[in-house]
Order: C-alpha cells, then sequence, then structure tokens
C-alpha cells in the first residue's frame, strides 16, 4: 500500500468541497431548462445519424478522408539546454501507403531570423513552439491535398489555432481546399471555450457568477449523436471565417468541438455525422482514424533519444542537451 501523507488528504478533501461549492448552482439547474436554454441562446439541438454505406462509399470514391496531427516532445534541461522536435503527418484513408510526414525543431540554443525569444521571454518562445507545430501540421495538409486530392480534411484540434499562430500557410492551405472543394474541418477533442458560461452568467435572472466551461457544462446534458449547431452571434470564431458546432460523438458522457470553414457551412451537418461514423460508439467521442494518425505521429522518448545520438556530435550532445538528472541512467 501507498502511504498517503494526511496533509495531502486533507487538500484533497478542500478542493472536492470548492468545487462542490462552485458548480452547486450549475449542477442543480433543470435538465429540461438548461437545454431550451442553449436552444434559444446558444443554437438548436439536433440528433443526427451516421453516414448510410452508400454515402461513405461516396466519400472513399471522391478521395476518401485525410487526417491531420502532430506531436512534440524534447530532450535535455533548464532552458536554455533543450531540443525539441516537431513531426506532423498526413494520412489517407484510401492511400494508407503514402504517408506524409514533415518535421521541425526548436532549441534557444539556435534562433531563425523571424525568432526573438529572448525579446519577449517566456512568452515569446512558447510563441515559437506553437508556431512551428502548427506550421508543419499545415504543410503536411497542404502536401496531402496536393499528392492525394481528399474529399474532406479531418485537422486534430481547433482551426482557429492555425489562423492565429501561422497565418500566412493557413490563408494557402483554407485557398486551395476552398478553391479545389476540398471540406476542412477541425476536431476538437478538449474543447476550452465558455460560451454557455458566459451567456448563463449574462442573465441575471440565473444569478450565476462563477465563469463555467463548456466542456463540464455540457458533461451527459446531450444524448449520442446530438450536436449544438452554435449559432454565429453566439461565439467570436465567426469574426474569425468559421462556423463551429457542439457534438456527443460516444456513449462517452464528454462532447466534442468541431469547426468548419464559413465558406463551406453547408457541409457542416454532413460532416458531423461523418465524424459520428468514425467514431467507436463506445470509445472517448474521438473519430478512429484521428487516433491512428495521432498514435503514428508520437515521438517517443527513446525515438528522440536516439535521433540525437545518432545524429548529434557526442560531445555537442552531451555539452548541451543531456541534463544532470539523465546522466545518472547513462
Amino acid at each position: 500500500m501507498i502511504n498517503i501523507n494526511e496533509g495531502l488528504k486533507d487538500k484533497v478533501n478542500y478542493l472536492n468541497k470548492v468545487l462542490l461549492s462552485k458548480y452547486k448552482d450549475v449542477l442543480s439547474l433543470d435538465r429540461s431548462f438548461f437545454r431550451k436554454f442553449i436552444e434559444e441562446n446558444v443554437g438548436p439541438i439536433m440528433k443526427l445519424g451516421k453516414l448510410t454505406k452508400g454515402e461513405l462509399s461516396y466519400l472513399a470514391q471522391k478521395g476518401g478522408i485525410l487526417g491531420v496531427d502532430g506531436s512534440n516532445n524534447r530532450m535535455g534541461g533548464a532552458y536554455p539546454h533543450f531540443v525539441e522536435i516537431y513531426q506532423g503527418l498526413a494520412k489517407s484513408t484510401i492511400h494508407k501507403d503514402k504517408p506524409i510526414y514533415k518535421a521541425d525543431f526548436y532549441t534557444p540554443l539556435y534562433t531563425e531570423r523571424e525568432d526573438s525569444p529572448l525579446e519577449d521571454g517566456i512568452e515569446g518562445e512558447e510563441s515559437i513552439r506553437k508556431r512551428k507545430l502548427s506550421t508543419i501540421e499545415v504543410e503536411a495538409a497542404l502536401e496531402g491535398i496536393r499528392k492525394l486530392k481528399p474529399y474532406a480534411v479531418i485537422m486534430d484540434g481547433s482551426l482557429i489555432r492555425y489562423d492565429i499562430e501561422c497565418f500566412d500557410r493557413w490563408l494557402e492551405l483554407r485557398g486551395e481546399c476552398e478553391d479545389k472543394d476540398i471540406i476542412l474541418i477541425g476536431v476538437i477533442k478538449d474543447i476550452k471555450t465558455s460560451i454557455i458560461g458566459d451567456l448563463l452568467r449574462k442573465d441575471k435572472s440565473l444569478g450565476i457568477k462563477e465563469c463555467f466551461y463548456d466542456r463540464e457544462l455540457l458533461y451527459g446534458l446531450l444524448e449520442y449523436g446530438e450536436i449544438i449547431s452554435i449559432h454565429e452571434k453566439a461565439t467570436r470564431k465567426t469574426k474569425e471565417g468559421f462556423s463551429s458546432l457542439f457534438m456527443r460523438s460516444s456513449q462517452a458522457p464528454t462532447v466534442i468541438g468541431m469547426d468548419i470553414l464559413d465558406s463551406q457551412k453547408s457541409h457542416l451537418e454532413e460532416m458531423a455525422r461523418l465524424v459520428l461514423s468514425l467514431t467507436p460508439e463506445d470509445g472517448r467521442g474521438v473519430p478512429l482514424w484521428i487516433d491512428i494518425v495521432d498514435s503514428e505521429v508520437k515521438i517517443p522518448d527513446q525515438m528522440i533519444r536516439g535521433l540525437l545520438e545518432s545524429y548529434l556530435n557526442r560531445e555537442i550532445l552531451e555539452m548541451f542537451f543531456i541534463s544532470e538528472r539523465d546522466k545518472r541512467t547513462l
């Protein structure tokens, strides 16, 4: 048995009380009332069915689906003695033997002309790292649509992330998808918006003062296969050129999010049905193809260590990127 410190137990019990107190007003909302509030203020709740075999066959004939995801891992110690490796993957459901990988790296010891982390400190460095990961995902998607000509592209994460973090390359991807009639969507596994929570606080009759996130508010509220098609006025993503929805895509009580280009909004329901069709009913709500791409793009610790040990001069490796803690295990 693991010995648990009594002080730690007290802290966890305290946390439990704090969260129960914070959420008591929301947890006590009548389910029917809450669903009605969402329909009136956020968007209609609709039940969708999966695509038929005929519809799935049509999508396959039109080029299938291109799943896109990225991964990163780092080796080294404290700033600036570390190196981070980024890898992006675009993989087609039709051309499974033609994966498209893109890669990049970052270390504060080497900065490109447009990188200036020292000027902005930690925030500047974080901005560079986000940009590099987003950029290789977009570049993988671009090469994927040019070589494999899919019917639709599913990016792992919100599309607005690319608009913010690698704007020029994002515009290139968006433009090509629109020109070639390739549907582009983003599937958000871990939604971080507070659209419903903000609207609850604005309704003075409810007396809700705390800030709540959509992930927790929608937990268990939707039925399997239901979506909330979000009104344009309810989300800032509209101004950035996207339409969005929330969806319960499995029997798990959590919901996911989905973005689509506003110019392709007519395909929103079709793409939601596609996501529902690709997601195992007993899974965690993520399309199986995205899970497959995610597993293949990951950079394990042993991979990054083997890579650096094979291609970096040993003296350089030990001088810059092997921490004192790591040296104990060598």
